[in-house]
């Protein structure tokens, strides 16, 4: 009995050694992240860039956002943060028109968390479309925007020119989902690959080390 009490303990002591092994490895290619072939060109200047891929009506995205802001604020000086929204039918699209429309007047630090918050215990997430659209820009008025200012930098030709740029960037990404987070146009970690939220940012993390190590030849 005592032999048997012994053996099960043991057993519990490895499997418990066997999982802090797991986690204290590095992340792994293809695991945890994928490496981008060829590597995107940036435009960060000599800093490492780290882009995150999102959606408005995300529900993921909206998961993250809280872990997200304040990991951002740690970042090291030698790194800068973006957001692109994604882009894969019509219907994202509105969604990356209203923040370059946003970003445009320079409400996007003042509003964005708030707008996510809006969207998905406000009811802004069921709709679509023209109605979508409606509520976000009442939601808008509602706090402070400018709308004459939006209304033109909803429609303004620099919007439109930003929009196919972040669908031609979520094609070259490989983004099949989001959020997503690639760093400085070389790896994209997801949360689908990372297993959750607090995984991604440090498989996130790793990847601006490896940056940092391994600087793109010019």
């Amino acid at each position: 009995m005592l032999n048997r009490l012994l053996i099960a303990v043991l057993a519990m002591f490895f499997v418990a050694v066997g999982a802090q092994a797991q986690q204290g490895k590095p992340p792994q290619e293809g695991i945890d992240f994928l490496t981008l072939n060829p590597p995107q060109p940036t435009d960060s200047g000599g800093k490492i860039e780290v882009t995150e891929f999102f959606w408005y009506r995300c529900p993921h995205c909206f998961s993250l956002e809280p872990v997200l802001e304040p990991w951002v604020k740690k970042l090291p000086r030698d790194a800068q943060f973006k957001r692109v929204p994604a882009i894969f039918n019509n219907e994202w699209a509105l969604d990356g028109r209203i923040f370059y429309a946003l970003e445009a007047i320079g409400e996007v630090e003042r509003v964005h968390s708030k707008l996510f918050d809006a969207i998905h215990n406000g009811g802004g997430v069921r709709l679509k479309g023209e109605a979508y659209v409606k509520w976000v820009a009442e939601w808008l008025l509602k706090n402070g925007v400018d709308m004459a200012k939006y209304d033109a930098a909803f429609r303004s030709f620099s919007v439109d020119t930003k929009l196919k740029r972040a669908a031609q960037m979520t094609q070259a990404y490989k983004i099949d989902g989001v959020p997503a987070i690639a760093v400085h146009g070389r790896w994209v970690a997801t949360a689908t690959m990372s297993g959750e939220r607090n995984a991604m940012l440090r498989v996130t993390d790793f990847l601006i080390g490896e940056a940092r190590k391994r600087p793109v030849k010019k």
